[in-house]
């Protein structure tokens, strides 16, 4: 019997490791995403606004995403492909959005820094969560094996979701606390120590751009990839076939090689339908007298007065 039920949980917990590992990218943005939600605050309250949106997190998966999804896949299994495309598309418009900021356009400001009340900046954290939350789990279930029943595919959502959140935020508390742990050394009578602590607290600016851009390149490429394979999926095949084609032709070289030319036309796909998301979002917003863009710092005082202006 404990011979059995250890085959079990093997396999449960080897499904959900190799389940999880196709959403790395959406993990990887995640963890990039969320440290801007405690930016602002005072240190004594980072950790603990870290583990709030932790905790809405497992909320998102245990209430919202997993029963829904696998009511949907038990009764209706042909929506996953399309759920993945809207969620593919999503990605790709907020990747898009970000490299356009990048040159200066469609500058959105900091949209958080108006109003720095904690609950809100938390439910805002769990919002955003939510539509992350979802790819991660999405991608995951679409990964699980065919074999697993009802309650094996179960468990291992269950596996993947703590999983995936302890590693989040995990790394998110890390991240928002680095800056304190270098301020921390900097005290110490060790020389050594000390130009540890300068070090790290000097490179803190450079490690959230570079968290940011591999984010953004992250949204892109998984984006890109669930839109191109999932149209295969629903009947329209000539992007899977093309991408399918590179990597035979490619296969030759090597497995890190087609790794690397499957996202970057992953990536370079997703960017092509985010800019296009993107256009016509911003034509609509033209059309409804919204505008384009949202205002500049300086042209808004509520925004100057957040950047610091």
């Amino acid at each position: 019997m404990s011979v059995g039920l250890l085959a079990v949980v093997d396999d449960i917990l080897s499904a959900a490791l190799k389940a999880s590992a196709k959403s790395a990218g959406v993990v990887i943005d995640d963890a990039a995403v969320t440290p801007q939600y405690v930016q602002g605050i005072t240190p004594a309250r980072e950790l603990p606004v870290v583990g709030k949106i932790a905790l809405g997190s497992i909320a998102n998966k245990f209430v919202v995403i997993i029963p829904i999804a696998l009511l949907l896949t038990q009764f209706a299994p042909w929506i996953l492909p399309w759920l993945l495309i809207i969620g593919g598309a999503f990605l790709c418009f907020e990747g898009a959005e970000k490299v356009l900021e990048w040159f200066g356009v469609g500058h959105h400001g900091d949209e958080h820094g108006e109003d720095r009340n904690e609950n809100k900046l938390v439910w805002g954290a769990i919002r955003t969560d939510l539509i992350l939350s979802t790819e991660i789990m999405l991608i995951s279930l679409s990964n699980l094996p065919d074999d697993l029943d009802f309650w094996m595919r179960l468990a291992a959502l269950v596996v993947i979701a703590l999983l995936m959140t302890g590693v989040v935020y995990g790394a998110v508390a890390l991240l928002v606390k680095l800056d304190d742990i270098g301020l921390r050394m900097v005290r110490s009578d060790e020389k050594r120590v000390r130009h540890t602590g300068t070090r790290i607290v000097r490179s803190m600016p450079a490690v959230f751009r570079v968290i940011s851009i591999i984010g953004t390149v992250a949204m892109l490429w998984v984006g890109g990839h669930l839109v191109v394979v999932n149209l295969g999926e629903v009947g329209f095949h000539p992007p899977a076939d093309l991408l399918h084609a590179v990597e035979h032709a490619l296969a030759p070289l090597g497995g890190v090689i087609v790794w690397i030319v499957d996202t970057a036309i992953s990536a370079v796909a997703g960017l092509l339908v985010g800019l296009v998301i993107v256009g016509v979002v911003m034509l609509i917003r033209r059309l409804t007298g919204r505008g384009s863009t949202l205002p500049s710092v300086g042209e808004d005082p509520d925004l100057a007065r957040a950047s610091g202006h």
